[in-house]
This record gives C-alpha cells, sequence and structure tokens, in this order.
C-alpha cells in the first residue's frame, strides 16, 4: 500500500511538473502574450488533467510573476518585466526558447558584476571547510575535464561556484548560486559545453582556489573575472557557425 501511495504522489509530481514547463514555455516563448487569457477549464481539458492540478500550477506561476489572478475576469498573463528573474524555472526557460544566446550572455553580464565580488569577498571570509570545498570542487573538474560535457562535470563547476558565492560571507552574493547553476545546466542541456574542458578554463579555476585559499582577494577577483569572460566567449563561439 505504501508503495502504491508513494508512486501516486511521484506520477502527481511529474504532472504538475509537465504542465508547469508546458505553460511556463509557452508565455516565456510569447505564445501566450502578455494581456492573454488563461481559460483554466480549456487549458486542462487540453493538456488532459483535473482543474484541481491546472490551479496549482497557475499559484506556482502566480509566484514567479508570469501570471496574475484577477477577481472575476481569470487568469492574466504579465509582461516580462513583471516575471521574477531569478526564478530557475524563468532562466530554465529562457534557455530553452529562441532567446538562448542573448540570455546567456545577459547572465554572463550578471555573472561578470557579482562572482568576482564574491571571489575576492571569499578570500577574506570564507571559512576553512568553504575553502576546502572551492578545492574539492576544482579537483572534481580536473579529474574529469576529458567529459566536461557530462553531469559530473557539471556538479563539480556548479559546486565550484556555489561555494565560492556561499563563502563571500554575503547571504544576498550566497542566494545567487541557483542563477548560475541554471546558466551551467543550462550550457550543458544544449550542448555549448566542449567535450574536453579548455585548459584556460581549468587553470583559472585553479588559480581562483588558489587565491582564495592564499587569502589574496585581488587574484581571485582578477581570476574569477577572467573565469566569466571567457565562458561567455566560449558560448559565442560554440553557438556560431563556422564559416
Amino acid at each position: 500500500m505504501r508503495g502504491m501511495v508513494e508512486g501516486t504522489r511521484e506520477a502527481a509530481s511529474a504532472q504538475h511538473h509537465r504542465l508547469l514547463d508546458a505553460i511556463g514555455t509557452r508565455i516565456v516563448e510569447g505564445e501566450l502574450a502578455p494581456g492573454a487569457r488563461l481559460l483554466t477549464a480549456d487549458v486542462a481539458a487540453e493538456q488532459g488533467v483535473s482543474r484541481s492540478a491546472m490551479r496549482e500550477v497557475v499559484r506556482v506561476l502566480e509566484t514567479m510573476g508570469l501570471v496574475e489572478v484577477r477577481r472575476r475576469a481569470g487568469v492574466e498573463v504579465l509582461p516580462a518585466d513583471r516575471w521574477s528573474p531569478y526564478a530557475p524555472e524563468v532562466i530554465r526557460w529562457r534557455l530553452d526558447g529562441s532567446g538562448r544566446l542573448r540570455t546567456l550572455h545577459e547572465l554572463s553580464q550578471l555573472r561578470s558584476a557579482i562572482e568576482p565580488l564574491a571571489a575576492r569577498l571569499a578570500a577574506s571570509h570564507a571559512e576553512a571547510e568553504q575553502r576546502a570545498a572551492i578545492v574539492k570542487a576544482v579537483l572534481g573538474m580536473v579529474e574529469h575535464g576529458d567529459r566536461a560535457d557530462q553531469p559530473a562535470y557539471l556538479q563539480h563547476d556548479i559546486d565550484f561556484h556555489a561555494a565560492v558565492l556561499r563563502g563571500s560571507g554575503n547571504p544576498y552574493l550566497a542566494g545567487l548560486a541557483d542563477v548560475v547553476a541554471a546558466l551551467l545546466h543550462g550550457r550543458t542541456a544544449h550542448a555549448l559545453m566542449p567535450r574536453r574542458a579548455d585548459e584556460t578554463a581549468l587553470r583559472l579555476h585553479q588559480d581562483v582556489a588558489a587565491a582564495i585559499t592564499a587569502r589574496d582577494p585581488e587574484a581571485a577577483a582578477v581570476a574569477m573575472a577572467a573565469i566569466v569572460s571567457e565562458a561567455d566567449d566560449a558560448v559565442e563561439a560554440m553557438a556560431t557557425p563556422a564559416s
């Protein structure tokens, strides 16, 4: 009986995520334009789900700023300037869409502002456990560097950047770890990572780890800035067809 209940819950969760992705993607891509009305009963029937499942998805979309439930007027799609830009789902939908390269570049601009600062602060404030996590992540990246487009390398890369952000000692910088993770996931998911990690990129990650360990804020910031710049250039190069 317990297994049946758990299976039902997992199926309901999978259905929820599929429906959320389907509607979120349509909004982000403009298929459901700002001002459009979502007829929840019709969408539920179209997707083959219950009205209660649809209402739950609408509540989630509302927390992200994609829709607004108006009394006696139904569910209205909101313009992009009302969306929660840092919601991982919104980032993923944007990366899955036609504006992927623009989104990647915009996120790189954000990273260039926050990650060198985080590295600088981490060199002064990171605790021993956090410094160890940064070093461990770099070693994992080196170990899996010949499979840089695979999940293991991706996870170590995410762990590295999250550890630096958290090591900054600033909770607002640490709170952006999921944003950076979403960007890194997007690069891998859309084949914008090389099969073999760029040697310069690996060295720069090692430089950041060494500078933070050595308590050298300036060196940590410079190396992190170079990482973000290299990543942005690499995405553009991979996305540009060879002439």
